[in-house]
């Protein structure tokens, strides 16, 4: 089975609201022949789009290799929110880590969001950086532990960017009767992906990146110098860089024993008024809510509102993915119910056990960093930084998130599907309850 196909037709962008209203780029060759750089990017979306630009900026050859098109997989689909923190809160991550080593993830993850805010800023990125993340609890019992969290930001991170709302305020923002408080992250915000992902595309093209889609690697061996193999083109690097995330199949499995490909959907609504949108979400903030199965949802700059949610249990995308995620946006906005979905569709991302990033050296010159759990809009974005510095010979950020432990999922490839149905049926009711 082949992620990069099976929902898709090969060197087309999804039937998304992104692709249908992005800036596109030219179509860019096929790799053919034999081909030298210092460092191949294997991945076309946030990791490796980050990881060209910074390494290109600095003094480095740089080759990437996209099977598909740039922003084609979980980069150019996802539901655009740029988060504050890890994907795993902080008191988990200090029972993990530690609260030293808890603190210096706080570090990167807000490093994370300043990184996507300042790339956005570049003439070359058509999208803007829309600040506020609510995070809506949609349990009583939730409540508590969204004050005690902001409140623990303040005091064990001296972070001031977030407040608790109670249910009133909440529903003023969000005119929702799903939720019963939560919080506001003033300082993260939203932005739209595929947009983004062409942005940087553009900048690591005029710092001299040399990108190829429609080509799937299909080896990486683990030698020095690297010999990356496609159907019609052989890469030689000093370095290699895996950035596929939830597409990287059978290309290393050690990170696919710790990775695993989800699918996830979304809709966009027909457009709607200024006032409208206001009624529904205030002051353009981007919510998503407590539920482990998540509902995220914002509004465009054209005022239709984005939707995502709903899970499915294989990896064929429904055939009504539309009708699929109607469900859960009138649980939220039954006020909805008459209006028009315009655009509807799916995604891969990568998922740890954890919920926390993977990044791994497989070897001295092969870095692999991905599994960002549906946080990836930042973290992605960071971890391109993060492997270039390394690479350049400061490893320090990547000792740092490659130290935290990543367990391998149980069963191996062969049961992960049926795992997967029974572990996500188990939440959903833990969700209803």
């Amino acid at each position: 089975m082949d992620l990069l196909s099976i929902n898709d037709q090969s060197g087309m962008y999804p039937g998304s609201y992104y692709a249908a209203q992005a800036t596109h780029l030219d179509r860019f060759d096929k790799a053919q022949g034999d081909i030298a750089c210092d460092v191949c990017v294997i991945g076309g979306g946030f990791t490796g789009l980050s990881t060209a630009l910074h390494l290109a900026k600095a003094g480095y050859d740089v080759v990437l290799l996209d099977a598909q098109r740039i922003g084609f997989g979980a980069s150019g689909r996802n539901g655009g929110q740029v988060g504050q923190g890890q994907r795993v809160d902080q008191g988990d991550l200090e029972n993990l880590v530690g609260h030293d080593t808890a603190k210096s993830l706080w570090t990167l993850a807000r490093q994370s969001v300043d990184l996507v805010r300042d790339l956005s800023k570049s003439d070359l990125v058509k999208a803007d950086f829309h600040s506020g993340i609510i995070h809506a609890d949609h349990r009583q019992r939730d409540v508590q532990h969204s004050k005690d969290y902001v409140q623990h930001l303040r005091d064990a991170y001296d972070y001031d960017g977030a407040r608790a709302l109670d249910q009133e305020e909440l529903r003023h923002l969000v005119n929702s009767p799903a939720y019963y408080g939560g919080a506001i992250y003033e300082d993260a915000g939203h932005i739209d992906p595929l947009e983004f992902a062409l942005g940087l595309a553009r900048m690591a093209t005029a710092a001299g990146v040399r990108i190829f889609e429609g080509s799937k690697v299909t080896s990486v061996p683990e030698t020095a110098p690297a010999v990356v193999k496609t159907n019609a083109a052989t890469v030689t690097a000093q370095y290699v860089v895996l950035g596929c995330n939830g597409y990287l199949g059978t290309l290393n499995r050690r990170v696919a024993d710790r990775v695993m490909p989800i699918n996830n959907y979304i809709v966009a609504t027909e457009p709607m008024s200024p006032d409208a949108q206001e009624a529904l979400i205030r002051n353009n903030y981007a919510v998503a809510d407590s539920k482990f199965v998540v509902n995220y949802f914002r509004f465009s700059d054209d005022h239709r509102l984005l939707f995502g949610g709903t899970e499915s249990y294989r990896y064929k995308f429904p055939r009504d993915i539309a009708k699929a995620v109607r469900k859960p946006m009138l649980e939220i906005y039954p006020q909805l119910k008459d209006t028009r979905i315009d655009y509807a569709w799916g995604g891969t991302l990568g998922i740890t056990m954890n919920r926390m990033p993977h990044f791994e050296r497989i070897t001295g010159n092969i870095l692999s960093l991905s599994g960002y759990s549906g946080h990836g809009v930042a973290m992605a974005t960071l971890a391109g930084q993060i492997a270039a510095e390394t690479i350049a010979g400061q490893a320090e950020r990547f000792d740092l998130m490659a130290n935290v432990p990543t367990q391998t999922f149980p069963g191996g490839p062969m049961l992960r599907s049926p795992l997967l149905i029974l572990a996500m049926l188990w939440f959903s009711l833990r969700d209803k309850l």
